[in-house]
């Protein structure tokens, strides 16, 4: 073996951002691959959910309003039942939170199979939510991720008072704190309510996490195939605030 060979052998192999960008396009093609064939054969069963990610956020947004104005449409779910017997094209995903009072397919006036929806105390972006979005993107080809918080949110309350007081709390609820935590320590060198700023603050890490999800949402954004944005849900009107900067 040559000199020059084995200086090249002793070297660490550090990938270049082409190579990275490859590998993600690789990877997105892979997961459509299986359901090509399939969406090629036949109409997706909702065909009026294929839109640009603009027009899905427009879409959404004009139920949310339907919502609060109490005129939201009838829906006939007998019928959707068995058009989506077959598969499903969301023209939206949302992470949300858990809370009771917040209801997705509610706040924006949807029918059965139009959300592709996440929900987790805190609306957190977890290993486990992140591969369900990119199963959305990539398989349902979800043009639209909101990641959706509300005012008084109960999971970012508990941690800033965990936070405060240094003080554990019981069973599995720590793994809300911790993932929450970051969120509340960046709002808390903000001016205003201490609530409303890390609830804000916390849909704004989350969507960024989602936007650079590499290598399948990444991708997606980059090739404006995908829109992430993220949005407060007001507990007193339905309202849905999209957040400018998120």
């Amino acid at each position: 073996m040559c000199e020059r060979c084995t200086q090249d052998l002793s070297r660490p192999l550090v990938p270049s951002r082409r190579s990275v960008v490859l590998l993600a396009a690789s990877a997105l093609g892979l997961l459509v691959a299986d359901s090509a064939g399939a969406k090629e054969a036949k109409a997706p069963p909702k065909p009026e959910n294929v839109l640009s990610p603009d027009a899905s956020l427009k879409r959404l947004m004009e139920g949310n309003a339907r919502y609060v104005a109490g005129v939201s449409r009838r829906h006939d779910f007998k019928h959707e039942r068995g058009a989506l017997v077959g598969g499903q094209n969301p023209y939206a995903a949302v992470l949300s939170c858990a809370d009771s009072r917040v209801a997705p397919e509610y706040a924006f006036d949807t029918g059965r199979g139009d959300l592709f929806v996440c929900r987790v105390a805190g609306n957190f972006a977890a290993d486990e939510t992140v591969a369900s979005m990119e199963y959305a993107v990539a398989v349902l080809s979800t043009p639209l991720i909101l990641v959706l918080g509300h005012d008084s949110c109960g999971a970012v309350a508990s941690t800033i008072a965990s936070l405060k007081d240094d003080k554990t709390l019981p069973g599995h609820i720590p793994s809300l704190v911790s993932a929450i935590a970051p969120a509340v320590k960046t709002a808390a060198q903000q001016s205003g309510d201490a609530l409303d700023n890390a609830i804000r603050q916390n849909v704004i890490d989350n969507v960024t996490k989602l936007k650079s999800a590499i290598p399948i949402l990444s991708t997606a954004v980059d090739q404006n195939k995908l829109k992430v944005v993220g949005g407060i849900y007001r507990l007193h009107t339905g309202h849905v605030d999209l957040l400018a900067h998120a």
